[in-house]
């Protein structure tokens, strides 16, 4: 007893020492930063943005460890993932098949309960544009997991891709329930924009933009954020928040493109073509050869435009071979470049399978240049219909409208519309702003005794 009582002083003794040596703030080290592989895991778990090298790093990890553990279902949903992520960063098609693989080995491994999986080809499908197999795959998970919060994000993307507006609501309603953070908020905001709630989703970006952990997450908010103020007209302030963006994240290519919008508008057109060229060279999307081909063409340069069309054609159907759904932005560039009669084939599909309101907007587009204004203006009323879904307040539905309007001879519903455009965005277009403001003019002002009453659009719920 006398031993262990001394014993007992001298620990004492020696704890006190380290106690009064060790500053308080130093007594236990912090947890080392996580790696590369871990950062992307994390973020793509969540349904966020990663940053292309951490990526890299990840794909080649899960590689490594699968040759060597081929039954690990939930490395196998990692990487189909991670494949996704660097096909949405990349604009590489040859990733989704890749990931589909992936993600199907684990379903196969694993084929109960197997969330990962699930999220993953819901992720998959909304990425590829094929919103239908996104639902089934995402409402499959919340059926399997009804409290996994990242598959209402996903959700969210299926239905308003679809058009189902409601569904879209309720969905974001369930996930903010189930979680709060810069993901959640930048979720929100998109579906705030979609309603027309433009201050709303301006708010939930800033929150967003504050509370993202990673740079390229941060990246992501802010390039929204500009294109959130680019739909409004704001040109510095687009501008700006893409120059945010990327510096932020130099990876986040969408903020190249968005430059190259602002810049245009701003008359800086040497800067614009730069931007362009750069976002085409790291992340070659057909809508931002689209965009390109557009300004060219407004700046009466026909040979260069071609080109950015050539290439349009040529990256949807390298898409296509990696199963990613074109037919959107291939009907849209034929309605107004092309065969307007191409056009409406591809959209009325596209309106079957999926019937969103972009879709309706270009539909209508298209039977307009077909020569068909009748049923034309039916989608265009529906792609403006606040009550279905139609809430976004996009200069480019207003302008397709009015000019749909016009040429039916409804004078002041016409001039109502190409206004708005307008005002909504002055600078919308490059190629198109002109054909609107002449448009406007060639209507005139309003009779003296005031405007008509307003015509039905077909379709709507005051027609007879």
């Amino acid at each position: 007893m006398k031993r262990a009582l001394i014993g007992a002083v001298a620990g004492c003794v020696v704890l006190g020492g380290v106690l009064v040596l060790t500053p308080s703030g130093q007594r236990k080290a912090p947890p080392p930063a996580p790696g590369p592989e871990a950062r992307a895991a994390t973020a793509v778990g969540a349904g966020v943005p990663a940053a292309l090298p951490d990526l890299v790093a990840l794909i080649g990890d899960r590689e490594t460890h699968l040759r060597a553990h081929p039954r690990d279902e939930r490395s196998w949903a990692v990487l189909g993932t991670a494949y996704v992520e660097q096909a949405r960063r990349t604009a590489v098609p040859a990733y989704y098949p890749k990931a589909e693989q992936a993600l199907r080995t684990s379903l196969k491994v694993r084929p109960k309960g197997n969330v990962e999986a699930l999220d993953g080809l819901a992720a998959l499908a909304n990425t590829r544009g094929d919103f239908a197999a996104g639902r089934k795959w995402a409402e499959a998970a919340a059926q399997a997991a009804p409290k996994r919060w990242t598959t209402y994000s996903l959700l969210i993307d299926s239905y308003t891709g679809l058009g189902d507006y409601k569904a879209t609501r309720r969905a974001l309603d369930k996930l903010l329930d189930l979680h709060s953070g810069s993901t959640v908020l930048a979720r929100a905001a998109g579906v705030y924009r979609d309603r027309g709630w433009r201050e709303d989703a301006a708010a939930a970006l800033t929150d967003a933009t504050a509370l993202a952990r990673t740079p390229a997450e941060q990246a992501a908010c802010l390039e929204q954020a500009g294109q959130l103020a680019w739909e409004r007209g704001d040109r510095e302030e687009s501008l700006q928040h893409y120059e945010a963006a990327l510096r932020t994240d130099p990876d986040e290519h969408g903020a190249l493109a968005g430059q190259g919008r602002a810049l245009a508008a701003l008359g800086r057109t040497s800067e614009a073509l730069r931007a362009y060229r750069a976002a085409l060279d790291r992340q070659p999307e057909p809508r931002y050869a689209l965009e390109l081909g557009e300004l060219y063409e407004s700046l009466g340069l026909g040979g260069a435009a071609r080109a950015q069309y050539d290439l349009l054609r040529a990256r949807v159907r390298e898409e296509a071979a990696g199963g990613v759904n074109g037919d959107l932005v291939l009907g849209t560039f034929e309605a107004d470049h092309g065969d307007p009669a191409t056009a409406v084939r591809l959209l009325r599909g596209e309106w079957r399978r999926q019937p969103g309101v972009a879709v309706a907007d270009a539909l209508g587009w298209a039977l307009h240049r077909a020569g068909e204004d009748e049923e034309a203006l039916g989608f265009a009323a529906k792609a403006m219909d606040r009550e279905h879904g139609g809430g976004v307040r996009s200069a480019l539905y207003a302008y397709h409208r009015g000019v749909i309007e016009r040429d039916l001879d409804r004078g002041g519903p016409a001039r109502r519309h190409l206004t708005e455009a307008l005002r909504i965005n002055p600078y919308f277009s490059p190629l198109f702003v002109p054909v609107a403001k002449s448009a406007l003019d060639s209507l005139g002002e309003p009779a003296a005794e005031g405007p008509a009453e307003p015509t039905a659009a077909p379709g709507s719920p005051g027609a007879r």
